[in-house]
């Protein structure tokens, strides 16, 4: 059963997207900024009452991912009610990046590769997007994030290519049955 502050989490970052969509921009950016740091809390607040499971864990994540996606939502409804569409588009571009951050990550490190590369995971993206929105420059916010998140996908690909390469390259070496 997923905790409370996971649930808060959502429902809060549902409400800031709700207030994005209306236009109300700085004041979803300060109620996204607040859900961050709960967003922060869920796990080690698990941990702490010495209730962490893997499913826990799952559901965490997985509302972290709609928290992010709710957001872009409503800034995407925004964006199309006021007809700014390129900034609509780089929306697309943002939650797109955003997805695939995590997903190449969780797709790699199921492999077994190890992915805890790039320069804007999770806490990154909040960190620019939450400032944008709460100074009333979401475009700003939108367009780094469209371009460095998708560029973070690009470098976990690439790394998770070279262990790839590294470990064909190590099962395929011939076996040396000399003793001495």
């Amino acid at each position: 059963m997923p905790n409370t502050v996971t649930l808060l989490g959502l429902a809060g970052n549902t409400a800031g997207a709700l207030l994005l969509a209306m236009g109300q921009i700085t004041w979803g950016g300060i109620l996204v900024l607040i859900m961050g740091p709960i967003d922060a809390l869920d796990g080690t607040m698990a941990r702490l009452r010495g209730e962490p499971s893997k499913f826990g864990a799952f559901v965490d994540s997985v509302t972290d991912r709609y928290s992010e996606l709710v957001i872009y939502a409503g800034l995407l409804i925004y964006f199309l009610r006021i007809g700014d569409y390129p900034a609509s588009f780089f929306v697309y571009l943002a939650a797109a990046g955003s997805v695939l951050v995590s997903y190449v990550k969780a797709r790699s490190e199921s492999l077994g590769f190890e992915c805890n590369v790039g320069i804007l995971t999770r806490v990154e993206r909040y960190l620019v997007l939450a400032p944008a929105l709460v100074l009333n420059y979401p475009q700003y916010g939108i367009w780094i994030i469209a371009a460095l998140a998708n560029l973070t996908a690009l470098q976990r690909i690439f790394h998770v290519r070279s262990q790839a390469r590294k470990r064909a390259q190590t099962d395929t070496l011939p076996v040396n049955h000399e003793t001495k």
